[in-house]
């Protein structure tokens, strides 16, 4: 199955679909982590007991509002290596979004041109923790997670190459879309045979597939198990592959009323709009 979260009237709430054509609201569940705790049984009972979603009068939340954290994979891809003209990494090079970046399908990227002129997109595979997990070897890994979503590791690299470490530059208010369904882990067999997809304005960026991966989902979650405990609902980027606008010669980056469209094989796809704003401090 599928799950999202939405605001409708005013409140968040679950939906759940068989497809991405039979969304329905479920009742029963506090939020998505209480949802992660629950029999398959009843998940299955409450979405035939849902409501089917309106047309209107709702909007999309990132699937998982509220994760305890935000890990990110940096040079996971070996295309985007090779673009870049960096070495392969011989371990996983770990950084953090921060919570309050993340926006859902449809939101807008927002960001001040006096801060940064250099915004960029990043495709990823999106995985979603379900159980609590310290420890864990690579076999027993993917046991640990509860679904994949998409997501958008938008950064700014102008801030990225100038402050010496990435909180800004990839952990600005918006930059971490994300959404919008989370696909139960069951119909996600191999993570690491899924297209990846990036559109800029309708042209196509990135075009690649997990198998691109240099470090796979599960020896991911085994690696970061060994230094962080992981909770339900806690999110990891696993990186992006090559066709990074910043890769490009010259640049092709991000601009104000750009749409910027990620895909991946059967997760759907993830669409947001940029807009330039000036900020003012009070």
């Amino acid at each position: 199955m599928r799950f999202g979260t939405i605001l409708y009237e005013g409140v968040p709430r679950l939906v759940a679909a068989a497809d991405e054509h039979t969304p329905r609201l479920i009742e029963g569940f506090r939020d998505i982590l209480a949802l992660m705790d629950a029999p398959r049984t009843a998940i299955e009972r409450a979405y035939a007991a849902g409501t089917p979603l309106p047309d209107s009068g709702w909007r999309w939340l990132p699937p998982v509002p509220n994760p305890s954290k935000i890990i990110a994979i940096g040079l996971n891809y070996a295309d985007h290596c090779r673009e870049t003209g960096q070495a392969v990494p011989e371990k996983p090079l770990i950084f953090a979004k921060l919570t309050s970046s993340l926006i859902g399908h449809d939101d807008v990227i927002e960001w001040d041109p006096s801060i940064t002129n250099r915004v960029d997109y990043e495709a990823e595979l999106a995985v979603v923790i379900g159980k609590q997990t310290r420890l864990v070897s690579e076999e027993n890994a993917l046991a640990q997670v509860f679904g994949y979503t998409i997501a958008n590791d938008v950064t700014a690299r102008d801030l990225q190459q100038s402050d010496g470490q990435w909180t800004r530059a990839k952990g600005m208010d918006t930059f971490c879309p994300l959404g919008p369904w989370l696909v139960s882990a069951d119909e996600i067999p191999d993570p690491q045979n899924l297209a990846v997809r990036c559109t800029v304005n309708g042209e196509l960026r990135q075009n690649s597939s997990t198998r691109e991966m240099i470090f796979s989902v599960k020896t991911l979650i085994s690696y970061l198990s060994r230094v962080f405990t992981l909770y339900r609902g806690d999110i990891i980027l696993t990186g992006t592959p090559a066709g990074v606008g910043n890769a490009m010669q010259p640049p092709r980056l991000l601009s104000d009323k750009a749409s910027v469209t990620v895909e991946i094989e059967k997760l759907g796809r993830l669409e947001n709009i940029c807009r330039e704003l000036t900020f003012r401090v009070r």
